[in-house]
């Protein structure tokens, strides 16, 4: 494996939490974990690929919705211990609940609130 690889930081579990960033606007649209391999293979391809942990495999952002990430920018935070992805969001949804975003609640009052549409009904998505 490269150096670059070896800088970041790995939890105890071998992965690193991964924050989706739009390229263009700068919306944070979802996180979600890498391990070496998910790191590597986005950096060689230029596709968004995590680490799944419920599936204990990788995860390519699309392969079942078509919702891919192109990745424009890989950065990591001052401890080397978060990845963040700069992407274009493919078909604009990144969320598994057809929304933009994973981030459409919003503490308001003491309640969470849905502030984004669903763009797209997941039924259709993932099937």
């Amino acid at each position: 494996m490269s150096d670059w690889l070896d800088a970041i930081k790995w939890d105890a579990n071998g992965l690193a939490p991964a924050i989706a960033q739009d390229a263009a606007t700068g919306e944070i649209l979802m996180v979600a974990w890498m391990n070496r391999e998910a790191l590597e293979e986005t950096a060689r391809t230029g596709r968004g690929v995590y680490f799944s942990r419920s599936r204990n495999r990788l995860w390519r952002k699309g392969e079942e919705s078509g919702h891919f990430q192109n990745v424009r920018e890989i950065r990591t935070d001052c401890d080397s211990d978060v990845v963040l992805l700069k992407v274009e969001q493919v078909g604009g949804i990144a969320c598994h609940t057809g929304r933009r975003s994973c981030f459409f609640q919003k503490l308001e009052n003491g309640q969470w609130m849905t502030t984004a549409p669903i763009l797209k009904d997941p039924g259709d998505i993932y099937k």
